[in-house]
């Protein structure tokens, strides 16, 4: 049974240009770039630099404001608590950082855990579409604050905050503005004009897993304390060996990426369009989250009322897709994302994160609704006491 893999929020494949620029730096230039007084060193050095600029370019930086980490979990960490204790090293007097109820675990917890050096973690809700309320934000903000987090693109529904107006008003409030850029660069159009800080991820735009970026503003800079001690690689903002076949891997997939950004928006959009009217046509109830909103074109959130998506995913085994719902052992948790949209629990139990990709084709898609459309059919049948399909291969 082949997999349809539709489930590239998680994790992407690496594009082959990716494997391809790699592989020479296992074996063959394998020294390390921070022994650049011989000519191995020196061209492991240089691999990094042009992978650095590319990186750059997905979302219209300096090069020197890109500080490699080992992925968007760390870049947010660095961030967050990187300002707010370079500030409290250097007598800053603002003790407030604000984020949403909604953005990724590493950065509600990288503002939480800032309670504990006497910081003040304030966490804003948000609309039923996902998106924060700029009056809200303005009236947060109306306190001395040091930082402000918001993800351009929501890792569960895909749903795009406008990231431009909403720093407006942070920075005309005298704070950083932090965004989580895993889900978004590479995607949208992006430009670091915006932003202080920002967390990019290379293993979502086909790169490979363990590398991330920090963009850091020069001017004026944006100033951070490591968050551990070494070398003072990175600027001296993050200390430790880089990994040239990682970071070579990552500047490339940022560079088709950023070739193919309008390419892959146009085609992620087709693939979405098929799906939702090949479910239409094989007569499924559904609903997707946060439709009157702009959202990725890849990233969208499902639900067949009445079929939980554990049990739909049981019916399919051959899809590989997120459900909306954590499982630990027999107990599930809604989603956080969802029920903090205002969603029930029961409607969030029923929920399904789809992500197709640069490879998915429209077949795939056609399939996959089918499958779905069928196995809704065959759960809802279950519990009304008789199966009405069976959710075979389409």
């Amino acid at each position: 049974m082949e997999e349809l893999y539709l489930d590239h929020a998680a994790t992407t494949p690496c594009a082959p240009e990716v494997v391809t620029a790699m592989m020479p730096f296992f074996a063959e230039y394998y020294a390390n770039p921070h022994s650049s007084s011989h000519v191995s060193g020196a061209l492991a050095a240089q691999s990094v630099e042009d992978a650095r600029a590319r990186v750059a370019g997905l979302i219209k930086a300096d090069p020197k404001e890109i500080i490699f980490t080992s992925g968007a979990t760390e870049a947010n960490n660095l961030a967050i608590k990187g300002a707010a204790r370079f500030s409290a090293r250097h007598g800053g007097n603002r003790k407030r950082v604000i984020t949403l109820a909604t953005e990724h675990k590493c950065v509600l917890e990288s503002v939480r855990d800032l309670a504990a050096e006497g910081f003040e973690p304030v966490i804003l809700p948000v609309d039923a579409n996902g998106c924060v309320d700029p009056e809200r934000l303005k009236a947060a903000l109306a306190e001395p604050t040091l930082l402000v987090s918001i993800m351009a693109a929501n890792n569960e529904t895909g749903v795009l905050q406008d990231i431009e107006a909403l720093s407006a008003l942070v920075r005309g409030a005298g704070a950083l503005m932090h965004s989580d850029l895993a889900q978004a660069a590479g995607k949208i159009p992006f430009d670091s004009a915006w932003i202080d800080l920002g967390s990019i991820s290379a293993h979502k735009i086909y790169g490979p897993k363990g590398v991330g970026a920090l963009y850091v503003r020069h001017r004026p800079r944006a100033r951070l304390e490591p968050l551990f001690s070494g070398g003072g690689q990175e600027r001296t903002l993050r200390s430790g060996t880089l990994a040239p076949p990682l970071i070579a891997g990552f500047g490339v997939a940022a560079e088709l990426a950023r070739q193919r950004l309008a390419q892959d928006d146009a085609y992620l959009r087709s693939l979405r369009q098929v799906f939702l009217e090949t479910l239409a046509s094989e007569g499924a109830d559904f609903k997707v989250a946060a439709q009157g909103v702009p959202s990725l074109p890849g990233l969208f959130n499902l639900r067949l009322p009445g079929a939980s998506a554990v049990e739909l995913l049981s019916c399919v085994p051959e899809l590989a897709l997120s459900v909306g719902s954590a499982c630990s052992s027999s107990d599930i948790a809604p989603s956080y994302v969802l029920t903090a949209m205002g969603m029930t629990r029961d409607a969030a139990q029923e929920s399904l994160r789809l992500s197709p990709g640069r490879y998915t084709t429209a077949a795939d898609m056609v399939r996959a609704a089918r499958l779905l459309a069928r196995a809704a059919r065959n759960v809802r049948g279950s519990a009304s006491g008789h199966a009405t399909d069976t959710a075979g291969d389409a």
